[in-house]
């Protein structure tokens, strides 16, 4: 494939990229460093929020009532608008420094928030290209309007729901959707039929607040918590019967195709009360991933039975409340040809010298051999869309439409959206050696491994913004596949309205940082801490 010509417009915005690329490395490094989780990222968002107002944009702060969300603006005349957007929750479990060695970021424990997939560039790599289409519209008298959204929680699927039902999509003449990636063959390219699918995700709530009810009332224990009295079982019971139900059922909730998982969490256990009284609050989330809203439900009707069974066998009851219902993908193969045509003219991700030999050093330290090319091949590769569905196509049945998660697919309900994805560092398995998770993650954070990835997400961003602002032909292209896709638009016969009908879940108990007479820990103490706390005498080492 001839790579297209590019506009004085869109050189501009490719200059511009080279020129802030060393702000661009610093900016990633920040938002690594900061490791918030899943709607507690309150200093990720106000950093944008700041970097944007900066910038000259109009920023709403707490968008759709989420704290850590935002929508931004900056306008150059009345022109079409073109959406990106930013991601930056990381992940409970995988705190890691970015070094070459397994540690974790300085004065915390494994156990705190740490960029997994890494959100910390996608959020600056799509940045970096707002910023650079930007420059051309000024440079150029390119007119229309740039938003940018800031999503929190897309981990548990939060924020992109929320916005889509309360609007933030709607008018948009194209929607820019990036995300690093190094799962074949989805690695620098976009895609093309098969888009991610739905995804339903739920908090079941167990509260044990009238224990008295469960045995007889008796003089001799006039109160249901005495050591003498039968005692209710409790919050903590309704959650493991809940858990182990669950589990027991899987292979009667759906079929065995289409590639549908359940994972769950535990959010909240019994408020750590040992006495006599039963725990009066437990909370277990669930994460559905499947290709189709009735597969959801499907799920949703046996998880509902197996909480109401729970709660009666242990003198509870229960409450579900939503923290997602997401619809599954609507493909735009207008858009995916304008993102891989910009992809393809930047060209994949190269890594140099310097950053081979860090991950030399990193294969050392993580147990395996340095090797001459440390990275997998297909990372310095393109792939055509139509080539990537081709090979995803393979082991999916034919009458599967979609496949795996993410929440992006929202916003292709109202809007034109594209999706690409541009190789994260990640290294080759030699001689069948598995490499444990903190390889990966230190990667994301090291300048010289994950900033080739963050330019070339940044230029792509920034070349198939300013073509759909400059190019009629192939925005309207993209809006007419759109209208036909959904029978008419948003609001048309093909199309799915939005399936939020809840309020942001933010006030549950997700993990995150705290603030105490301690300092500043997360909310599982590090191991220097609790080390530091323990009083002597109290260490006990096995015989």
């Amino acid at each position: 494939m001839e790579k297209p010509v590019t506009t004085s417009a869109q050189e501009t915005a490719l200059a511009c990229i080279d020129g802030i690329q060393p702000l661009l490395s610093a900016w990633t490094r920040t938002i690594f460093d900061l490791g918030e989780t899943a709607w507690r990222e309150y200093q990720s968002a106000a950093w944008y929020v700041d970097r944007l107002k900066r910038e000259g944009f109009s920023v709403e702060e707490g968008s759709g009532g989420m704290p850590t969300a935002f929508c931004a603006h900056w306008t150059n005349g009345d022109g079409p608008t073109i959406g990106m957007y930013a991601e930056y929750d990381a992940v409970p479990g995988n705190c890691q420094d970015a070094a070459t060695v397994k540690q974790p970021r300085a004065g915390l424990s494994v156990e705190a928030g740490g960029h997994t997939d890494p959100h910390s560039g996608l959020g600056i790599g799509s940045l970096g290209g707002l910023l650079a289409a930007k420059a051309a519209m000024q440079q150029h008298g390119i007119q229309g309007t740039l938003r940018f959204t800031g999503e929190p929680a897309e981990k548990v699927r939060g924020s992109k729901p929320i916005h889509a039902a309360k609007g933030y999509y709607d008018g948009l003449a194209g929607m820019i959707s990036f995300h690093p990636f190094y799962m074949l063959p989805l690695c620098n390219t976009a895609r093309w039929d098969t888009h991610c699918g739905a995804a339903y995700s739920m908090i079941y709530r167990f509260i044990c607040d009238e224990p008295q009810n469960w045995g007889r009332a008796s003089d001799g224990a006039p109160i249901p918590q005495a050591h003498s009295a039968v005692r209710a079982p409790g919050a903590n019971d309704a959650l493991m019967m809940m858990y182990m139900a669950s589990k027991a059922l899987r292979d009667s909730m759906l079929t065995h195709q289409g590639g549908w998982s359940i994972s769950e969490a535990i959010l909240t256990a019994g408020q750590a009360t040992a006495d006599n009284l039963p725990a009066g609050l437990a909370e277990i989330q669930y994460m559905i991933r499947v290709p189709t809203i009735a597969m959801a439900e499907q799920v949703t009707a046996v998880l509902d039975r197996n909480a109401e069974a729970a709660a009666k066998m242990s003198g509870c009851r229960y409450e579900r409340h939503w923290v997602s219902k997401s619809r599954p993908g609507l493909a735009n193969h207008a858009m995916a040809r304008i993102t891989y045509e910009a992809l393809s003219t930047v060209g994949p991700p190269q890594w140099n010298e310097e950053a081979r030999a860090i991950a030399r050093e990193v294969q050392v330290n993580a147990g395996g051999e340095a090797t001459e090319n440390p990275f997998i091949d297909e990372l310095e590769r393109l792939i055509t869309p139509q080539e990537a569905e081709a090979v995803l196509r393979r082991d999916l049945p034919p009458s599967q439409v979609n496949s795996t998660s993410d929440d992006y697919t929202d916003m292709s309900w109202h809007a034109p959206t594209s999706r690409f994805y541009v190789a994260r560092p990640a290294l080759r398995s030699a001689n069948g050696h598995a490499y444990p998770a903190w390889v990966v993650n230190a990667l994301g954070g090291i300048a010289a491994t994950i900033d080739p990835m963050v330019t070339c997400a940044s230029k792509t961003v920034a070349l198939t913004a300013l073509r759909l602002l400059e190019d009629k032909a192939a925005r309207d292209a993209a809006m007419d596949e759109f209208v036909k896709r959904t029978g008419g638009g948003a609001g048309g016969s093909n199309w799915i309205a939005p399936l939020c009908d809840y309020e942001p879940p933010i006030n549950f108990r997700w993990p995150e940082y705290v603030t105490t007479g301690r300092g500043r820990d997360w909310w599982i103490p590090s191991s220097q801490s609790s080390q530091a706390d323990r009083p002597r005498g109290e260490h006990h080492d096995r015989p």
